[in-house]
């Protein structure tokens, strides 16, 4: 049998052989719209088995396909920047916060710009440099994104717009949502006939839990039945929808079981989740928003929607001591749940249910940390209705497909210096049927966490010092199983390979020169 790595290494030639594929001409070239959700758990809309109302998405969803086996790479800053250049984020030097990335990392907007594309952000950024440097025509810029009801720092067109005001009634979600819709009217008086690429990036839900009241009276009290049972109910609509045949994961080390729970404690934990579902039900009706613009502008038919998670949903525990998370207005106990004056987080309770069935959470490289819902819907271009698709994928292969999509080349080189191939794949051949995209493996590394897929074997290790675990993911999703002892040479094989492409990532990363100031 060949090896891993040979397999890999075919992978790369291909790459090499077969360019993207250039189908569209300039009459068919689709509009693209990427939603982008911040810590969404992997199943916390309807249509992955969550309890809160996402009819917009679920429409999105009965009306295109759900990919069941999709990842991101467990944190903002690598996820974003794996989205936008297509490569893995230590490729180019962006897995660690805001560094320069390497000169050769064009971003989406950049390199669909040739194919006519006009391009438009609203939301969070998490890239390095200014927005509209990265080839976006406008933007509105949440920098602020830990104060969902009044940022001081947010930015229009990268020029700096003052805190807004309680009496505005100003909420991110809602303004985020707007502005995209500003940009997609603008777009279809100013540049009707024009091909676009909106990036619509929310906050939400990342912590601080802060909802608008009325979204939050619609979940008080409906997660009253706890973590435990809620899991188990999560985990039998997704079989009965066909997201998973697997089992639950175990409960996270040290998380209570709820019935241990006095009265008390459990009503302040019901708190929590009933503000995480809030957030989602506001996302997906300011989604519906943006959507029904493009009813409205005639772009519905020939736009190609992805929507998608950065992250597992969080576990962090919130410590308003730390450098970074301490607020001159933190966390005032005697204020409303999910107020402005509050800053709470899911924690590992409610994130093993954001995450259901699978194990951890953000940050971490088992499944809970870097699996995403992905839904892709485009009714000219995509005709099966609400189909899975189970072959796995990455964030990395969004630009490869973007590219496919636009007839647009993946350039050989850029700002004077050679680029290696891209290490995704397009995703088109999967939007007519079920069919895997061939690839050697999806390589994961969160900071001391990594891990790595091939077919169906994955490694993964936590922390420095933790070991290689080894699952079958076709029989085992939620790593219950670890198989390491039982097969040593495929964890000695993997292992080796996850060790060479961090390597040569890393050397690859270490060409990172400033492109712009960061904002």
């Amino acid at each position: 049998m060949q090896s891993t790595w040979t397999f890999a290494l075919m992978g790369w030639i291909g790459l090499l052989a077969n360019p993207v594929r250039l189908t569209a001409d300039a009459a068919s070239r689709p509009n693209i719209v990427i939603i982008l959700a911040d810590d969404l758990g992997f199943s916390d809309i309807g249509c992955y088995g969550g309890e809160a109302q996402t009819p917009n998405l679920d429409r999105l969803a009965a009306n295109g396909l759900r990919f069941t086996q999709f990842y991101n790479t467990a944190r903002c800053w690598p996820s974003r920047n794996a989205l936008l250049t297509g490569y893995y984020a230590q490729q180019v030097n962006s897995d660690a916060g805001p560094t320069p990335r390497t000169k050769w990392a064009a971003l989406a907007p950049e390199l669909l710009k040739p194919a006519g594309y006009r391009s438009y952000h609203s939301g969070k950024w998490h890239v390095y440099g200014p927005v509209r440097q990265g080839g976006f025509e406008r933007s509105y810029l949440v920098v602020d994104n830990l104060r969902y009801f009044g940022p001081r720092n947010h930015q229009l067109d990268d020029a700096p717009l003052p805190q807004p005001k309680p009496a505005d009634g100003y909420y991110a979600t809602t303004a985020i949502a707007q502005h995209a819709i500003d940009w997609l009217a603008e777009h279809g008086t100013k540049h009707r006939g024009e091909p676009f690429f909106l990036y619509l990036a929310f906050t939400s839900p990342h912590f601080p839990l802060q909802a608008l009241p009325e979204d939050v009276a619609r979940y008080r009290g409906r997660f009253k039945d706890g973590w435990d049972v809620l899991r188990r109910r999560r985990l039998e609509r997704m079989r009965q929808f066909g997201i998973v045949t697997c089992g639950l994961s175990d409960r996270t080390p040290g998380v209570p079981a709820w019935d241990s729970l006095n009265a008390t404690e459990k009503d302040a934990w019901e708190w929590r989740m009933a503000l995480h579902a809030a957030m989602v039900d506001r996302m997906d009706r300011e989604i519906g928003r943006v959507l029904d613009q493009l009813r409205k502008t005639g772009q519905w038919d020939n736009t190609f929607t992805l929507f998608c998670s950065d992250n597992g949903a969080s576990g962090e525990q919130l410590d308003l001591s730390r450098p970074g998370l301490a607020r001159s207005d933190g966390h005032d106990p005697a204020a409303p749940p999910g107020s402005a004056k509050t800053f709470l987080g899911l924690e590992p309770p409610w994130a093993n249910l954001a995450n259901a069935p699978l194990r951890k959470s953000k940050s971490f490289t088992h499944e809970g940390g870097i699996s995403t819902p992905l839904i892709v819907h485009w009714p000219a271009g995509v005709k099966a209705r609400g189909e899975l698709r189970h072959t796995p994928g990455h964030f990395v292969d969004v630009v490869p497909t973007l590219l496919e999509l636009a007839g647009a080349p993946a350039p050989a080189a850029w700002n004077g210096e050679q680029r290696p191939p891209l290490p995704g794949r397009s995703l088109v051949p999967a939007f007519a049927n079920d069919v895997p995209i061939q690839r050697g493996f999806l390589f994961f590394k969160n900071g001391q966490n990594r891990a790595l897929r091939a077919g169906a074997w994955k490694i993964v290790a936590s922390g420095a010092a933790g070991p290689w675990e080894l699952y079958d993911l076709d029989k085992d999703r939620s790593e219950s199983h670890d198989l390491a002892a039982l097969h040593p040479d495929k964890v000695k094989e993997l292992a080796a390979l996850w060790a060479k492409l961090d390597e040569e990532f890393r050397k690859q990363g270490a060409t990172g020169a400033p492109l712009h100031p960061h904002p």
